[in-house]
């Protein structure tokens, strides 16, 4: 369980599902991409299998689940209806710009997004300028739940991971923070999270808002201009 109280020298945010409220249109895309392949999964088969991967290890999932030969523009469509949607209808978690604002300490992106897919949706939720520094799955051998990804960001960025503290909403990033030894909390206020039970173990620390992240981790904060 993240503690207060540790040393925190850098925070790694996940993007889709914590910095952006993007896990609800991503999933609904690839529903409809996957029922026209004659795969048929809802919300919750997605929320459970397929939160917080890499779209290749989606991919070989439904082939190797359902015994279904994807086409070869399978990821680019799906990719390039994404976007389109993103460019519609994505918002960024509500609160984030406030909160990286007061941020008294380091920060960056690690997420299991596609590199073009990183870049845009931060741009259109405006916080790619909050971020210089974003770490993709592509950056490294093993995606989450590997603890490759936030070792290699915290590598880069000169950080103990013992000082790091990761903000996730899947399974695979908080197994990922965990074997990489560093603090983790679970970050539930997406959409994708509504009236979701989270079950792992040993039991995390959770936030509903950031807000709530506000209230945990006063010190990491510079005090609220707001009257």
């Amino acid at each position: 369980m993240a503690d207060p109280d540790m040393s925190v020298s850098l925070i790694i945010f996940d993007c889709d599902g914590v910095l952006i409220d993007s896990e609800v249109l991503s999933a609904r895309i690839l529903i409809e991409e996957a029922a026209a392949q004659g795969v048929n999964i809802d919300l919750d088969y997605v929320r459970d299998n397929f939160l917080g991967r890499s779209f290749p290890t989606v991919a070989q999932v439904i082939r190797d689940s359902f015994k279904v030969t994807l086409p070869a523009d399978f990821e680019a469509r799906y990719r390039a209806r994404l976007l389109e949607r993103f460019e519609i209808d994505l918002r960024p978690t509500p609160g984030i710009h406030d909160l990286l604002g007061r941020l008294t300490v380091s920060s960056c992106v690690a997420t299991s997004s596609s590199p073009p897919r990183a870049a845009r949706s931060l741009a259109i939720a405006r916080l790619d300028t909050l971020f210089p520094r974003v770490f993709t799955a592509s950056l490294v051998a093993r995606g989450k739940p590997a603890p490759d990804l936030f070792l290699h960001a915290a590598s880069e960025l000169g950080a103990d991971p013992a000082e790091c503290l990761v903000i996730e909403d899947s399974r695979p990033g908080i197994l990922a923070a965990r074997a990489a030894g560093m603090q983790v909390v679970l970050f539930t206020g997406g959409s994708h999270m509504q009236s979701r039970v989270f079950d792992i173990d040993p039991p995390l620390r959770a936030i509903d808002s950031w807000a709530a992240f506000a209230t945990l981790y006063p010190d990491l904060l510079r005090d609220d201009p707001s009257p």
